[in-house]
């Protein structure tokens, strides 16, 4: 089943919610086909202070947050924009934690229940998929993997929507080399959102296994929606 991706980037004042850390800038980039097809940005005004070390990693300073979208705000808005996505990130269980944290005060702070408020997504994670997928690239971070793959340079790391970017066409480059080297039980189907879950979550010597019964399930998917 086809499902558009949504790429997600936090920047934050701390390394983790339950450490008291809080958004101050989100950016998601939508990816369909393989192809980006939209994106969104915005700094968020959640009141926390920036540390300077924090400040001197990002480039956000308190002053720039102080003209910011309230943080709710955003979060309804990002939400908003990325209903029905699979969702993906670079290091996601970091990103993955601040999404659910960020989107639980909405509701806290308004005691309003919105389609997105307990939505708790499965996000594919380009570390763990890069770790299978490219042993020989030095380490897996974001900055190093760009190099290694000569991807576009999309401005200062450490700021959501260049990152975003960047793990979008980290992602792309990922499908491509997933889809050739699993070609046989793939065959006519895409590199999707689930297949991608699925390969991370196995070792490499198991992914033509998983693409096996991925291929199945979907073809069988398709099967059904045609009755």
């Amino acid at each position: 089943m086809k499902r558009t991706i949504a790429v997600i980037d936090f920047e934050t004042t701390g390394h983790s919610p339950q450490g008291g850390g809080r958004a101050t800038e989100i950016a998601a980039v939508l990816l369909r086909d393989g192809q980006i097809v939209g994106q969104y940005q915005s700094l968020m005004r959640s009141g926390a202070w920036v540390p300077p070390m924090i400040e001197r990693l990002t480039g956000i300073s308190n002053e720039m947050l102080e003209d910011a979208p309230d943080a709710a705000r955003v979060m309804r808005e990002v939400a908003e924009f990325t209903a029905g996505c699979g969702f993906v990130a670079h290091n996601a269980a970091f990103d993955r934690g601040f999404w659910i944290a960020e989107l639980a005060r909405v509701e806290e702070g308004d005691g309003t229940m919105t389609r997105h408020s307990r939505f708790a997504p499965e996000f594919a994670c380009t570390v763990k998929l890069a770790r299978r997928l490219y042993p020989e690239s030095p380490n897996c971070k974001l900055g190093t993997l760009a190099r290694y793959h000569q991807l576009p340079d999309n401005g200062r790391a450490h700021r959501a929507l260049a990152d975003a970017l960047t793990t979008a066409q980290l992602v792309q480059r990922m499908q491509r080399d997933i889809g050739l080297e699993l070609a046989d039980p793939l065959a006519e189907l895409s590199v999707e959102h689930e297949l991608l879950l699925r390969l991370q979550a196995v070792a490499k010597p198991l992914w033509q296994k998983a693409a096996t019964g991925y291929a199945r399930d979907m073809r069988r998917h398709l099967q059904e929606s045609l009755v």
